[in-house]
């Protein structure tokens, strides 16, 4: 097995001097979902594979504003069979290692770099991407680094570092939160946040504990839904941190009001609602509009849902090329959404089986293994929507 973290240089060579041999499997991203999926290659068997990423390990996670925390709750229980909800491989939890119950980005990218130096993953960083395309039965992955061979890819590339910046006119006069380092350095009193869902609530709570007086305006309101899926609800830590004191005095909700432009006249910023209100600010508003999501780069190799989702197999294998996998948040069967750690980890070794199965190896006793874990979700109709999301 290949040590971790690989200089593009020495990848490559190694792929060369092996008489050319493609790799069984290149996985693209190296985060949460790709360290994942690594890790479950690495467990059922497959030794040639590789990790790429434009930057380093767990890069999107320590991007994250310094403030901002996990939703999902860590906690020490796989003594008893229950894998903690951040964990993104059997047997290992974050709470364990860490101490930590809601951790920063900064603290989980550094968990996810202590688990590719524990199983020696192969990772290549620094190695942006270019292009994806298939010849006969193997893949050519072109990147600024030269070319990379291999018999199956797995996408895995996120969405965190590409935020959307549509669905109004004016947007573009809007900061995304993806884009902000501390919450604590925003200069300004008075801040007008346009979403309301678990990025919108995040900065309001922050900016209110510093005493700036917040809008947040949301088309829906997620804290007004009864849904138990957090997949369209807010989690029950957003709702334990929007009864403290602050936020209560400092920030106003507007439900069901849908922003329809946002203009600029001198040095103030105007926020316009479809009911014709106008809110004024002297601070750029904040959008916590989402993200685009990074399979947009690889349209070409998946048909495209209705959604505007990928399509995928019941193995989250493109319907259109052979070999191609989906991973992570962007994972989507009929109406079931795995946007969260403890929901796409579920599909890891669908894939790490396909694809060995593929190559000849044995995969029982991996799937036993997995699915004692819960990390083995194979019956998507197993009792409908909720199997998945309460």
């Amino acid at each position: 097995m290949a040590k971790s973290n690989l200089t593009a240089e020495e990848s490559i060579s190694i792929d060369e001097d092996s008489d050319n041999l493609p790799y069984d499997a290149v996985v693209i991203g190296a985060g949460a979902a790709g360290i994942g999926v690594g890790i479950t290659l690495q467990h059922v068997g497959i030794e040639r594979f590789l990790i790429v990423d434009r930057d380093s390990v767990g890069s999107s996670f320590a991007a994250w504003p310094a403030e901002t925390r996990f939703i999902t709750p860590s906690f020490p229980s796989n003594s008893i069979g229950m894998l903690d909800l951040n964990s993104i491989a059997i047997g290992v939890s974050p709470a364990y290692n860490m101490r930590v119950e809601h951790p920063t980005g900064a603290e989980y990218a550094t968990h996810l770099q202590n688990l590719a130096k524990y199983f020696e993953l192969p990772i290549q960083e620094n190695t942006n991407v270019t292009g994806i395309e298939k010849h006969g039965d193997l893949f050519t992955i072109e990147t600024e680094n030269g070319v990379i061979h291999a018999k199956n890819v797995v996408w895995s590339a996120g969405e965190y570092q590409y935020p959307s910046l549509s669905g109004f006119s004016g947007v573009e006069l809007c900061r995304h939160t993806a884009t902000i380092d501390s919450y604590g350095e925003l200069d300004g009193d008075n801040f007008l946040i346009i979403g309301g869902y678990e990025s919108g609530i995040d900065a309001a709570y922050h900016l209110a504990k510093n005493d700036k007086k917040v809008r947040v305006f949301d088309m829906e309101g997620p804290w007004e839904s009864e849904s138990s899926d957090p997949s369209v609800a807010l989690s029950t830590y957003s709702f334990e941190r929007m009864r403290h004191d602050k936020f209560d005095e400092n920030v106003s909700l507007h439900a069901h009001s849908i922003v329809t432009l946002v203009n600029q006249v001198n040095d103030t910023y105007q926020v316009i609602t479809g009911d014709g209100q106008t809110f004024t600010s002297e601070v750029q508003p904040l959008f916590a509009g989402g993200f685009d999501g990074s399979h947009k780069f690889v349209s070409h190799l998946f048909n495209t849902r209705d959604d505007g989702f990928p399509e995928i197999n019941e193995n989250d294998e493109s319907t259109k090329i052979p070999g191609m996998y989906l991973a992570g948040p962007s994972v989507r069967h009929d109406g079931h959404i795995f946007c969260f750690i403890f929901k796409y980890r579920q599909r890891f070794a669908i894939v790490a089986r396909d694809i060995a199965e593929s190559l000849g190896l044995e995969t029982e006793e991996f799937i036993a293994a997995y699915k004692s874990w819960g990390m083995y979700l194979d019956d998507l109709s197993c009792c409908g929507q909720e199997c998945l999301t309460c």
